[in-house]
Protein backbone atom coordinates (compact mmCIF):
# COMPACT_ATOMS: atom_id res chain seq x y z
CA UNK A 1 0.00 0.00 0.00
CA UNK A 2 1.19 3.35 -0.34
CA UNK A 3 3.12 5.16 2.32
CA UNK A 4 4.50 8.86 3.05
CA UNK A 5 6.49 9.12 5.75
CA UNK A 6 8.22 12.81 7.01
CA UNK A 7 10.53 13.32 9.17
CA UNK A 8 12.81 16.47 10.14
CA UNK A 9 10.31 19.16 11.42
CA UNK A 10 11.45 20.61 15.01
CA UNK A 11 11.74 23.82 16.68
CA UNK A 12 14.08 26.46 15.03
CA UNK A 13 14.57 30.23 15.94
CA UNK A 14 13.11 32.85 13.56
CA UNK A 15 15.47 32.85 10.40
CA UNK A 16 16.65 29.33 10.91
CA UNK A 17 16.58 26.59 8.39
CA UNK A 18 15.21 23.02 8.16
CA UNK A 19 14.80 20.42 5.39
CA UNK A 20 12.56 18.41 5.73
CA UNK A 21 12.07 14.53 3.99
CA UNK A 22 8.90 12.61 2.85
CA UNK A 23 9.97 9.21 2.01
CA UNK A 24 7.74 7.01 0.14
CA UNK A 25 7.03 3.61 -0.78
CA UNK A 26 4.08 1.00 -2.21
CA UNK A 27 3.95 2.74 -5.72
CA UNK A 28 6.17 4.08 -8.52
CA UNK A 29 7.60 6.64 -6.75
CA UNK A 30 9.15 8.11 -10.24
CA UNK A 31 5.46 8.32 -11.67
CA UNK A 32 3.96 10.93 -9.69
CA UNK A 33 4.50 14.83 -9.24
CA UNK A 34 4.87 15.27 -5.41
CA UNK A 35 3.56 18.39 -3.04
CA UNK A 36 4.17 19.54 0.55
CA UNK A 37 1.17 21.25 2.18
CA UNK A 38 1.08 22.27 5.42
CA UNK A 39 -1.47 23.62 8.13
CA UNK A 40 -1.45 26.17 11.26
CA UNK A 41 -3.62 25.69 14.05
CA UNK A 42 -7.35 27.01 13.04
CA UNK A 43 -6.32 27.77 9.64
CA UNK A 44 -6.90 25.57 6.34
CA UNK A 45 -4.20 23.23 4.68
CA UNK A 46 -3.03 25.00 2.00
CA UNK A 47 -0.31 23.79 -0.77
CA UNK A 48 3.08 24.82 -0.06
CA UNK A 49 4.94 22.98 -2.90
CA UNK A 50 4.90 20.88 -5.66
CA UNK A 51 7.34 19.19 -7.96
CA UNK A 52 7.01 17.01 -11.16
CA UNK A 53 7.72 13.53 -11.60
CA UNK A 54 10.98 14.34 -12.95
CA UNK A 55 11.91 17.26 -10.76
CA UNK A 56 12.30 19.15 -13.78
CA UNK A 57 9.52 21.83 -12.92
CA UNK A 58 8.59 23.41 -9.46
CA UNK A 59 5.76 25.60 -8.12
CA UNK A 60 5.53 28.03 -5.02
CA UNK A 61 2.90 29.44 -2.48
CA UNK A 62 3.98 33.34 -2.63
CA UNK A 63 4.19 33.10 1.07
CA UNK A 64 7.22 30.77 1.17
CA UNK A 65 8.66 31.89 -2.66
CA UNK A 66 12.51 32.63 -2.70
CA UNK A 67 12.73 30.71 1.04
CA UNK A 68 11.69 27.60 0.40
CA UNK A 69 13.15 24.91 -2.25
CA UNK A 70 11.40 21.33 -3.28
CA UNK A 71 13.69 19.13 -4.60
CA UNK A 72 13.25 14.98 -4.98
CA UNK A 73 15.54 11.73 -5.90
CA UNK A 74 14.04 8.99 -7.66
CA UNK A 75 16.57 6.84 -6.65
CA UNK A 76 16.25 7.17 -3.16
CA UNK A 77 12.12 7.42 -3.34
CA UNK A 78 12.58 10.84 -1.59
CA UNK A 79 11.18 14.32 -1.75
CA UNK A 80 12.71 16.85 0.20
CA UNK A 81 11.40 20.50 1.44
CA UNK A 82 14.64 23.10 1.87
CA UNK A 83 13.32 25.91 4.72
CA UNK A 84 15.02 28.54 4.85
CA UNK A 85 14.94 32.29 6.36
CA UNK A 86 11.82 30.61 8.66
CA UNK A 87 9.61 32.93 9.73
CA UNK A 88 6.86 32.51 13.21
CA UNK A 89 4.22 32.55 10.29
CA UNK A 90 5.62 29.42 8.59
CA UNK A 91 4.85 27.28 12.11
CA UNK A 92 2.63 24.84 11.20
CA UNK A 93 2.29 20.80 10.40
CA UNK A 94 3.79 19.63 7.20
CA UNK A 95 2.63 17.16 5.00
CA UNK A 96 3.75 15.30 2.18
CA UNK A 97 1.15 14.39 -0.71
CA UNK A 98 1.33 12.49 -3.93
CA UNK A 99 -0.36 14.22 -6.52
CA UNK A 100 -3.68 12.34 -8.18
CA UNK A 101 -4.61 10.25 -5.53
CA UNK A 102 -5.91 11.42 -2.00
CA UNK A 103 -2.56 9.98 -0.02
CA UNK A 104 -1.16 11.81 2.84
CA UNK A 105 2.00 11.07 4.91
CA UNK A 106 1.17 11.76 8.75
CA UNK A 107 3.00 15.11 9.05
CA UNK A 108 5.51 16.35 10.75
CA UNK A 109 5.18 19.68 12.88
CA UNK A 110 7.63 22.39 12.47
CA UNK A 111 7.73 25.62 14.97
CA UNK A 112 9.53 28.75 14.30
CA UNK A 113 9.54 30.65 17.90
CA UNK A 114 12.45 32.48 19.58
Amino acid sequence: QVQLVESGGGLVQPGGSLRLSCTASGFSFSSYPMSWYRQAPGKERELVAVITNTGDSTNYADSVKGRFTISRDNTKNTVYLQMNNLKPEDTAVYYCHRVFGNYWGPGTQVTVSS
